[in-house]
């Protein structure tokens, strides 16, 4: 890891034969800049600086979501993360679904929990971000390639370890559906993120 100018920030260096470089902020928190192999050590601090509102900004928000890495409990009343709002969970007796948001509330089947056993629940949770998300991330997909000038084919929803997305060789999308915990603007961050390397 490599500290700023100002020893406040902290990042990773990847170079390889790309032609510009960007700044990513993974999902652990790290920071990475992606470079071309011929950009100087000074011309890199130099794209931290000018980024550096941008990089607080990030963290900030990654804080935020980190929050999400809690322990959980599933039990009534306790808040859960969708579109970068806080839902509260209420346990049902009277629903066939596993679980589902309406009336601002997430709704989730009481037996997923009976007993403490947490696996049932914690796989609906997952199995709803993951299906709403292909659902979001799609259409977000489809406004912006557009204007971003590229086509992808296939769109993932699905676990990435520590990356919030990636972008295959051959065209295809994927996000983590952990992704569908943060706000709006940063998912579309992400989306137009991804679509810029069919260019870069």
């Amino acid at each position: 890891m490599k500290p700023s100018p100002d020893n406040d920030i902290s990042y990773q260096v990847v170079r390889s034969r790309r032609a510009t470089a960007d700044i990513v902020v993974e999902r652990d928190g790290s920071i990475v800049v992606r470079a071309p192999e011929t950009v100087p050590d000074k011309r890199i601090e130099d794209i931290v600086e000018a980024k550096r509102f941008w990089i607080y900004k990030t963290l900030a928000e990654w804080r935020e979501l980190n929050a999400s890495r809690v322990t959980r409990e599933f039990r009534n009343g306790e808040g859960f993360l969708y579109l970068g709002r806080s839902y509260r969970l209420s346990l049902a007796t009277d629903q066939e679904e596993s679980l589902m948001l309406k009336s601002g509330r997430f709704y989730m089947r009481s037996d997923l929990v009976d007993g403490g056993n947490t696996k049932g629940a914690k796989d609906a949770f997952r199995t709803f971000y993951m299906t709403r998300g292909l659902a979001w991330l799609q259409k977000r997909i489809n406004y912006f390639a557009p204007k971003v000038g590229v086509t992808p084919k296939q769109t993932h929803v699905r676990s990435l370890g520590n990356r919030w997305a990636s972008c295959s060789p051959t065209g295809n999308l994927a996000f983590h559906w952990k992704t569908m915990m943060a706000p709006p603007s940063v998912i579309d961050y992400i989306v137009v993120h991804e679509l810029c390397h069919f260019h870069h």
